[in-house]
Order: structure tokens, then C-alpha cells, then sequence
């Protein structure tokens, strides 16, 4: 059967389009907790959605052998990253006070 015989650029165009669907539901999710609230706000999905499509993406980088694209998705990475620690961090500290703020 022909249908299930995809070669490797067919499969890595796949890969490339489902971290560009991830990276764009970050967008989606953003919308959408911003119009529930009123305001503009980022929930935390939004970091979860840019960092797995920006490790797709990347990975669909590293196989093009693109590095301006590598780049542009690392330091991303770096960012996304950063802000989940953060994140986590404040949920780990059961009191916020000024001094925790600083």
C-alpha cells in the first residue's frame, strides 16, 4: 500500500507543522483566558505550549541543519524555560510576602 509509505522529508514537514500547532495554541489559550477574565492576562499553559513547540520546532530545525532558525528556537527555549521555573518556584513558596516579592 502506497498510503502508509512516507518518506523522511514527508514525516519531518509533519513534525515541523504539528510544533508550529503547538506554538500556535499558545496564542489560542492566551485568547481565550484573557476574554474569560476581561484583561490581559498569560495563564500558565501558555509557557507549556511554547515550550514543547519551541522543542519541535527545534528539533525540526536541527534537521533542516537551519541555524538561524536554531537559534531563533533556543533562545526562546531559554525564555520559556526561565519563566516555568519561576512558575514552580512561587508555587513552592507557601507565603508571599514583600521581601519574598523583591
Amino acid at each position: 500500500m502506497t498510503f502508509l509509505s512516507f518518506d523522511i522529508d514527508t514525516i519531518w514537514l509533519a513534525i515541523g507543522f504539528l510544533g508550529q500547532s503547538l506554538f500556535f495554541m499558545r496564542f489560542f489559550v492566551q485568547w481565550i483566558a484573557s476574554e474569560k477574565q476581561g484583561r490581559s492576562v498569560v495563564p500558565d499553559a501558555f509557557w507549556y505550549f511554547s515550550l514543547g513547540g519551541g522543542l519541535v520546532l527545534f528539533s525540526y530545525a536541527l534537521w533542516r541543519q537551519d541555524p538561524v532558525f536554531m537559534v531563533g528556537q533556543g533562545m526562546g527555549l531559554l525564555i520559556y524555560s526561565r519563566n516555568l521555573y519561576f512558575i514552580h518556584r512561587k508555587k513552592d513558596d507557601p507565603v508571599e510576602t514583600p521581601q519574598t516579592l523583591k
